[in-house]
């Protein structure tokens, strides 16, 4: 079983930068990849980015492409979203989560583990 821990989510002003840290433990931890998704009020979960794991390979959605960046570190098992000028559309509950096989990165049904969540809230 792997389990998903996000941290890093607080309170900021429109603006500012803000790093996400998802870390993972559990059995041995080899995701094919993994994303990150995010849910503000009242709309629907949606897919802001994600990382093939071994690859490095990183991609993020059009509204925060030049803001947003992943990373990650394979020694810490950990994956980072490193948030810049943020928005105050970025509020939002932050997840991470993780697949064995890589069947689909912006496909949130195809995640097989996730994290319980971290608020971003920015203020405008």
């Amino acid at each position: 079983q792997v389990q998903l821990v996000e941290s890093g989510g607080t309170l900021m002003q429109a603006g500012g930068s803000l790093r996400l840290s998802c870390a993972a433990s559990g059995r041995t931890f080899s995701p094919a990849t993994m994303g990150w998704f995010r849910q503000a009020p009242d709309k629907a979960r949606e897919f802001v980015g994600g990382i093939y794991w071994h690859e490095g390979l990183t991609y993020v959605i059009d509204p925060v492409k030049g803001r947003f960046s992943i990373s990650r570190d394979v020694t810490k098992n950990t994956v980072y979203l490193q948030m810049n000028s943020l928005k105050h559309e970025d509020t939002a509950v932050y997840y991470c989560a993780a697949q064995s096989t890589a069947s689909g990165l912006k496909r949130f049904d195809k995640y097989e583990y996730w994290g319980q969540g971290t608020q971003v809230t920015v203020s405008s």
